[in-house]
């Protein structure tokens, strides 16, 4: 009977450890609008072991009249709706942005032409059964310039 006992103990926690979820925590991803301002390639990290806080870094630009370098780094938190892979996406960020692309400024640029974005955001998130993530957000930036509102659309790789 000990045996039994045991073996059966044995096969119920490995079904109930096979049939678990493994969370991906990190992201890959393009992204229009949105923390980049215009276009931006961007990784996140989700800090915990389920959805829930995340840190993003990105690199960005755009060009019209000049070239513009952004940076964007934030912090998010996934609420996890009642669809497991579906979240509403709560952030905070700050992007940094230089004009002419120049980081670390020269003499023919010496008014320093950068400044600092602030962009909270709010926004839907789903991630797919082939490990792809998708996001739109309403971002509006707030800066030197006044408050713009903006939104943003994602698409990358999680793994």
């Amino acid at each position: 009977m000990k045996h039994f006992t045991l073996l059966l103990a044995i096969s119920s926690l490995a079904f109930c450890s096979y049939g678990q979820i493994t969370f991906k925590r990190n992201d890959i991803y393009l992204e229009a609008g949105g923390n980049g301002l215009f276009a931006s390639v961007n990784y996140e990290r989700q800090l915990t072991k389920q959805p829930g806080l995340g840190f993003r870094l990105g690199v960005g630009f755009y060009s019209e009249n000049a070239f513009y370098l952004t940076i964007p780094v934030g912090i998010n938190y996934l609420f996890k709706l009642k669809n497991n892979k579906s979240f509403i996406d709560a952030g905070l960020g700050a992007t940094w942005t230089r004009i002419d692309g120049n980081l670390f400024g020269d003499s023919k640029n010496s008014n320093g032409d950068h400044f600092v974005n602030f962009v909270p955001s709010l926004g839907y998130r789903r991630h797919t059964t082939k490990d792809l993530m998708w996001r739109i957000s309403v971002s509006p930036i707030a800066n030197k310039y006044g408050l713009v509102p903006w939104l943003g659309l994602s698409i990358g790789k999680r793994f």
